[in-house]
């Protein structure tokens, strides 16, 4: 199972982890966990192209973590918004066997 959690702190994004691998199908033929590493990975990609704001990214076999520095900017916040959206639309499809996603005051 996947596990995400997203960070929160004082109403502003503080970055997310997402660990583990999906099960749904083989390796290689996973599509929840292809799709989980899109979100996550194009959304780091995009906020290192996109914004100024300063990051700290782990990665590891069935682990990506993103640690957002300082105040986040709104271009930030809302690709954060888009990955939680597909994040919660993947989940939604597929069930919570697979993902589960949480929320974290930090």
């Amino acid at each position: 199972m996947i596990e995400i959690t997203i960070h929160r702190k004082k109403n502003q994004y503080a970055g997310f982890i997402s660990e583990g691998h999906a099960e749904y199908a083989e390796e290689g033929y996973d599509i929840i966990c292809a799709a989980v590493s899109v979100l996550t990975v194009n959304t780091i990609n995009s906020i290192e192209a996109f914004t100024a704001d300063h990051f700290a990214v782990r990665q590891g076999d069935g682990l990506v973590e993103l640690i957002l520095e300082g105040t986040v900017s709104k271009e930030t916040a809302l690709l954060m918004d888009s990955m939680v959206l597909g994040l919660q639309d993947i989940q939604k499809t597929y069930g919570k066997e697979y993902m589960t996603i949480t929320f974290e005051e930090v």
